[in-house]
């Protein structure tokens, strides 16, 4: 589910590239997706083989504790007055972010090199560098959890139904994985002095810290994913009423080609797969046929003089369409007054009820005249 938001808004971000709130949730997204995939033995074994021992569950916590870092700084950057105090903020958070990444490498340096595959079930907890290295790690954890916790609870009340949930749902998985974080340095604690001592408590811990975790990554996405669905139905949406206009579409370019509007040059290695084109394509075709209809508008009013053609039931109107391409000379007169007339005129003033009067029409215009031709545009 990280992944999947920080792809999403990776598109935003490619939209936008100077926008600073999406960048840092961008980061924060990838480093925290890294930070999981790290977290996997296999993964931090296999680094460790590659490099030393002990590496991997270094670069494992500094990209979750850079990807927290990332998300606080998130917040703070969506503030209003985000200004000095921003800058502030963030020289803060990265001296100590730096200072307990630096802590930890130097407490796994410190460590007998027989002892650096460490966990915190480990028997060596007393080694001095081992229980330090938990307990650093954890006070940030608990720290950039609460942090960033409060944050997302200060947004509540500022955020849409569907991004308030899911910063609430965020905001009580963070303050829980706090507690949990505040938990396990209790346990390295007591484990200093009896190594294999409140086993029960550690396996509860991490019970509750899977959960919380979901929670986050829940609130994490859930708004992006809503923002995915509702995006993916638009899409949808738009393909099918473009081609559903196809039929009126086709028949009016015929007659009108000049209305056809030229396509802007995304340029070389830029061009976009039609479907992350829909929305562009969809709204040039409404727009052409609307023109076209303007220009047609006189034959229409020649062959039904007497006919409301704002109003007129979409069924008539397509035979009308058909007699009035049929009476419109294959050369006009430039100099000819021909004065337009309201055709079709949509039920609401918005533009997807436009869009539904057009549709309707060319429903109406294909099921009655079967030789409109395919579209290759």
């Amino acid at each position: 589910m990280l992944i999947i938001g920080a792809f999403w808004k990776a598109i935003d971000l490619a939209r936008a590239p100077h926008d600073r709130v999406l960048r840092l949730l961008v980061t924060s997204f990838l480093l925290l997706a890294t930070g999981e995939v790290f977290s996997f033995p296999e993964v931090n074994g296999a680094v460790d083989a590659l490099t030393t021992v002990g590496f991997g569950k270094i670069v494992f916590n500094a990209s979750t504790m850079t990807g927290l870092s990332a998300l606080i700084l998130f917040f703070a950057a969506s503030t209003r007055d985000a200004g000095d105090s921003y800058r502030r903020y963030v020289g803060i958070n990265a001296l100590i972010l730096t200072g307990v990444i630096a802590a930890m490498a130097v407490l796994m340096i410190c460590t007998p090199a027989a002892m650096r595959g460490h966990t915190l079930s480990t028997p060596h907890m007393a080694q001095p560098s081992i229980a330090l290295f938990y307990i650093v790690g954890n006070v940030y954890l608990s720290y950039a959890y609460l942090t960033a916790g409060r944050w997302a609870l200060r947004y509540v009340r500022l955020a849409t139904w569907h991004l308030s949930l899911g910063l609430r749902t965020m905001a009580i998985g963070l303050c829980i994985l706090a507690a949990t974080s505040a938990g396990r340095i209790v346990w390295v604690s007591l484990r200093i002095n009896e190594p294999g001592s409140h086993q029960a408590f550690n396996t509860v811990n991490w019970f509750i810290t899977d959960l919380a975790l979901g929670a986050v990554t829940v609130g994490m996405t859930y708004s992006a994913s809503m923002q995915l669905v509702t995006h993916l139905r638009s899409v949808m949406r738009h393909r099918r009423m473009y081609r559903q206009l196809t039929p009126l579409w086709t028949v009016l370019s015929a007659a009108y080609p000049e209305l056809v509007l030229e396509r802007k040059s995304v340029g070389p290695g830029k061009n976009r797969a039609p479907l992350f084109r829909i929305h562009e394509r969809f709204y040039r075709r409404l727009i052409e046929c609307r023109d076209g209809l303007v220009r047609l508008s006189p034959y229409l009013t020649s062959v039904a003089p007497e006919a409301d053609l704002a109003r007129c039931p979409t069924d008539q109107l397509a035979q009308y369409i058909a007699a009035a391409l049929a009476l419109k000379p294959d050369r006009e007169d430039p100099d000819a007054a021909l004065s337009a007339t309201p055709i079709a005129f949509p039920s609401g003033n918005d533009l997807a009820a436009d869009a539904s009067e057009l549709v309707a029409v060319s429903r109406a215009y294909a099921k009655g005249n079967h030789d409109q031709g395919a579209d290759h545009r």
